[in-house]
């Protein structure tokens, strides 16, 4: 079962900021910064390079404008593009509100265990769904 189908569907909640007939966009749960979202297909496609190049320009062309609108409610330094295949099986494109040139390879994601280290999302902050809400209704009204 992929959730980015389930969230398509309805059957999982998500903050969303846009929705159309080709694509969605929604708040991670675990975010960088404050604002950070993907923007994913409705339609299941694993891999980015095998969206059809037209739904991946709309996709893009979505990101900015949200991007933008992001740019706005909560200045970041820049805007940052990522699209790493990883985590879900589902193609999407994470949209990073950047502060600092770091956050885009957060070393909020590394956790050191002894001598070594690893990568993980648990040092993130999840904020509440209310919270996710409101900052999806920030978005969305400018």
């Amino acid at each position: 079962m992929c959730i980015f189908c389930s969230i398509v569907r309805g059957d999982s909640p998500a903050s969303f900021i846009h929705t159309d007939e080709h694509c969605v966009a929604f708040l991670n749960i675990r975010p960088i910064n404050p604002g950070e979202f993907m923007v994913i297909p409705r339609e299941h496609i694993d891999h980015f390079t095998d969206l059809p190049d037209d739904l991946a320009a709309h996709m893009m062309g979505v990101a900015q404008r949200l991007g933008r609108r992001l740019l706005t409610e909560f200045g970041p330094q820049r805007i940052g593009y990522v699209v790493h295949g990883f985590g879900v099986p589902h193609a999407h494109l994470n949209v990073v509100p950047l502060h600092d040139p770091h956050d885009i390879i957060s070393s909020k994601h590394v956790i050191a265990e002894g001598n070594s280290f690893r990568i993980s999302e648990e040092n993130l902050d999840a904020p509440s769904r209310a919270k996710l809400d409101e900052i999806a209704n920030r978005l969305r009204k400018m």
